[in-house]
């Protein structure tokens, strides 16, 4: 290969993977892979490569409740850090982006449980349409370049953050299995030794992440789902450099996020896209896109998620409980809104805890999640990129 050559591909590969859309596009590739592969004549190899074991556990069940402890590690340092340092440090910032996450979440809650009102076996379902996934809805966003206002790229950024605090605590109350208490309080233990060593001033990772990994065997033995590990562990990585400092930069959060980052956006999500997206429409059948699952999930994206967020901040702004986002119209408050739609991650991952014991509930949610989260993808950017600019 000419030198040439050599220097530019790095040069590129750097680039892409330093763009804002890079890891939503990714996303949308693995998911993709995921339909063709459960939808091709060798669909049973598809099956067979997520279900095979390694060691005690399917890949299935290595990606969810392994690999995604490592993006819920990464969750939990991005609501530490805004909350400390970035868009959430005082309450009238978080006033605007907080409400906002909060009507978009219990609308469409609201809405899947009146399409299954009267199915208690899928009412477990509520939360499935809660969730906003921030890497989709931020990809669309920055495809769209300057024809969105910084402004309103810095409110869906809280606004998704405090989303998936929201889609945490939702997980860790109403979908914990039976307890083992034994399990649950080694777990309590660990995060109070982690909760020590940070008073002790403690500054190098390492032994947070080695107590970090007990911390996840026993939360997983102990009917919590496994990713709250990861929430916890961040919750108690320090966010200052020094004992007692006030420096972000160079801090263990910091760094660890940093390092995080392209792991969560390039190997956990499109791994858990994959493993998770792949769908047998032959098998759902045409029933399968009007029954109350599919109806709910989509819905409850699709109208509850624009509904929620537009009614909420509409409500913050005219009341003076919080201002506007700076030069951004209303169109382009509502074309933000519908990207709040875009549920896919933790959309999937909230229906693969609610109907673990009902597999076939499953595939519902699955085409649910994929038709709220592909139209709102797709009306939300055409809104955006025909909205008319405020004048300065």
């Amino acid at each position: 290969m000419p030198l040439s050559a050599r220097r530019i591909l790095p040069s590129m590969l750097r680039r892409f993977m330093d763009s804002e859309s890079s890891g939503g596009l990714v996303l949308m590739a693995c998911a993709a892979l995921a339909l063709v592969a459960a939808n091709a004549p060798s669909a049973a190899r598809y099956t067979r490569l997520i279900e095979a074991h390694l060691g005690p556990m399917s890949v299935l069940e290595w990606t969810n409740d392994g690999l995604m402890v490592v993006f819920f590690l990464l969750v939990g340092l991005e609501i530490k850090r805004e909350v400390l340092h970035g868009q959430l440090r005082t309450w009238p910032s978080r006033a605007l982006p907080g409400l906002g996450a909060l009507g978009g979440m219990v609308v469409p809650a609201l809405i899947y449980v009146a399409f299954n009102l009267h199915q208690p076996a899928t009412l477990r379902g509520w939360a499935i349409p809660s969730a906003t996934d921030i890497a989709f809805a931020l990809g669309v966003l920055s495809l769209l370049g300057n024809r969105v206002p910084s402004s309103l790229k810095v409110f869906l950024t809280a606004l998704a953050v405090l989303d998936d605090l929201g889609a945490v605590l939702i997980i860790a109350v109403f979908y914990t299995g039976q307890l083992s208490m034994p399990m649950l309080g080694l777990a309590a233990a660990t995060a109070v030794l982690l909760l020590a060593m940070n008073r002790l001033g403690v500054r190098h990772l390492t032994p947070y992440l080695v107590v970090g990994v007990a911390l996840w065997f026993f939360v997983l033995r102990s009917g919590v789902h496994a990713t709250i590990a990861g929430v916890v562990l961040a919750m108690t990585v320090p966010a200052e450099s020094k004992a007692g400092g006030r420096e972000e930069a160079g801090s263990p959060l910091h760094r660890l996020e940093t390092t995080l980052a392209p792991w969560a956006a390039f190997l956990v999500l499109p791994i858990f896209a994959f493993c998770n997206a792949g769908v047998a429409f032959g098998e759902a059948g045409v029933a399968a896109l009007t029954n109350p699952v599919t109806l709910g999930v989509a819905s409850g994206l699709f109208f509850g998620k624009q509904a929620g967020v537009l009614g909420s901040v509409w409500l913050a702004i005219k009341s003076g409980l919080a201002s506007r986002p700076t030069r951004a119209s209303w169109t382009q408050v509502y074309g933000v809104a519908l990207l709040c739609g875009v549920g896919f991650t933790m959309s999937l991952f909230i229906g693969l805890l609610a109907f673990a014991p009902t597999p076939e509930f499953q595939a519902d949610t699955k085409i649910g999640v994929l038709m709220g989260s592909i139209l709102s993808a797709c009306v939300g950017a055409a809104v955006l990129r025909f909205a008319p600019r405020p004048k300065a």
